[in-house]
This record gives structure tokens, sequence and C-alpha cells, in this order.
């Protein structure tokens, strides 16, 4: 399946908020694995069923806020057995001066969204080199 391309958007002057949103419906917070090399943190997020369509990836201020919707199933008249609810999705996180916030890119394939947070250039380690004499 190839990937999709997710837009990130930044958004300015969002007023502070009294506590946490709210959404209508079920919202799971999905599994997410994150992993840092030396020049970046990827962010993994399980996210079954959620379409490109769907998702949204918002930066406000510090706060990288995910939140997928997942298309109803039409099973009326249908018997169905399920081991598991379906849902939204929702899950945030804080984001550091550590990562360059004009780099961030997302893509969604096969039902996992993966976040490419880019260290910021100060952020990234460098050899110092020593002189001799």
């Amino acid at each position: 399946m190839a990937e999709d391309t997710v837009e990130i958007t930044q958004k300015d002057q969002v007023p502070a908020q009294a506590g946490e949103p709210t959404y209508e419906g079920a919202y799971f917070t999905p599994a997410v694995d994150i992993y840092e090399t030396v020049n970046e943190i990827v962010l993994l997020a399980d996210m079954p069923g959620v379409e490109a369509d769907n998702l949204d990836v918002d930066l406000n201020d510090d706060e990288l806020i995910i939140v997928g919707r997942v298309n109803a199933v039409d099973d009326e008249g249908a018997e169905l057995l399920s081991e598991y609810r379906v849902g939204n999705y929702y899950r945030n996180f804080r984001i550091s001066d550590v990562v360059d916030r004009r780099s961030i890119s997302a893509s969604l394939s096969d039902g996992v969204l993966k976040i490419v947070l880019p260290k910021a250039a100060k952020a990234v380690p460098r050899k110092i080199p020593i002189s001799v004499g």
C-alpha cells in the first residue's frame, strides 16, 4: 500500500484551555513507539482504520496533537461478533525546543502513523576537532 502524506499545521495564537478538550463518541489512546536517532525523533502510532483524510496532526505552541477518526461501519441488520471496540483516536505530546518545528513530517501507511521530528541544529551532537600545538 502506498504511503499517504499527512499535513501538519501550526496554529498561531491558540487560546489557553481550561481543561482537556472533549469529543463526541468513543476515543482511544493509540499505542505509540518512540525512538531517537542522532538527527531525529521518530514517533510510530498504531491507528487501524484511520485514513489520511480523517487524520489531523497539529502543532499548537509546544503541543503535538494527533486526532484520527474511523469511518463508521454500516452493520445494520448484521449479527456482529467483535473482540474489540472501534472508535476514534486522540493523543498529544509536549515538544521541547530540541525539535526543529518547521521540518516535522508525517506519513500514514497500513494504519501506522509515522511522525518524524528532526532535531534542531543546536541539539545534534557534533565532534569537536582538537588542534595540536
